[in-house]
């Protein structure tokens, strides 16, 4: 079985919770994958990340528990092909906006005559010619999950939705809110409003629905508000985080009278003159 599929079909009460891999660095790769989430997207889109790179990521992917998914720069089935090949089980395609681009995506990850993916016989998705009946297994095997990322694509979610090899959906939170008129405003209380819609119609279709928040809370509210899996932030904005967290918690004004203690730290006195 898919191992998205599967990850979803095991998480019962528990929603999978996953993260964002913008790095493009198998060592952060490995290192988020052993971090604990149930899920990780390791991202062509936005992140600087070619199909050589990709291979590197996913071999340090798998070497943790953490399922990936690869999200595709565009739903072009040149790229969908090269990819499958390099390994990947699930792809997630951006900016689906009708049933007939989600039917595309589907395609471009099926074998002739479910869809246009192109043959090979050797590849490190077929470990290499090892796996018997690779071709015969794989239009089953593979995961879709398509971006819908405006209006225009939210009001096409019950027809997507129904698209035959689509597995799950994924509201993006960003270029919804930008969409919407409300650019940089992901938490505006229309978008919110407008997700929380989305995530109902899902759960009446039966189909599972994800997305992504910036912090803790913001992702405890998607998960109330019915979403079926969520991610938190990336690999570069938790280290950034932390990196920024650390270099202010011992960094002071220019002219403040510091104070240094073994048991207190380091902190600014308080006292007068």
């Amino acid at each position: 079985m898919n191992p998205f599929r599967q990850l979803l079909r095991a998480s019962g009460a528990h929603t999978p919770v996953g993260t964002w891999v913008l790095s493009a660095s198998p060592i952060v790769a490995e290192a988020v994958g052993h971090a604990g989430f149930d899920w990780g997207v390791i991202d062509m889109e936005h992140a600087p990340l070619d199909v050589a790179g990709l291979v590197g990521m996913l071999q340090a992917v798998g070497n943790t528990k953490m399922v990936p998914v690869v999200r595709v720069p565009w739903n072009e089935p040149v790229v969908v092909k090269r990819v499958l090949d390099a390994g990947a089980t699930t792809v997630m395609f951006p900016f689906v906006q009708s049933a007939d681009e989600a039917r595309r995506a589907v395609a471009a990850t099926r074998y002739p005559p479910e869809g246009v993916r192109g043959v090979v016989g050797t590849s490190r998705a077929t470990k290499f010619g090892t796996v018997a009946n690779y071709a015969a297994q794989a239009n089953r095997c593979v995961g879709v999950i398509v971006q819908l990322e405006t209006p225009a694509a939210l009001d096409a979610l019950p027809a997507i939705a129904e698209v035959p090899g689509v597995d799950a959906l994924f509201i993006g939170p960003a270029d919804l809110s930008a969409a919407m008129g409300h650019l940089g405003q992901a938490h505006h209380p229309a978008v919110v409003e407008r997700m929380a819609k989305a995530a109902a119609q899902c759960k009446v279709l039966g189909k599972p629905v994800g997305t992504i928040g910036d912090s803790p809370a913001a992702v405890v509210q998607y998960r109330a508000a019915g979403f079926d899996f969520v991610a938190i932030a990336s690999d570069l904005a938790l280290l950034m985080r932390g990196a920024q967290a650390a270099a202010g918690a011992l960094r002071t004004q220019e002219g403040d009278d510091v104070v240094h203690s073994v048991v207190d730290g380091t902190h600014t006195d308080g006292a007068t003159c």
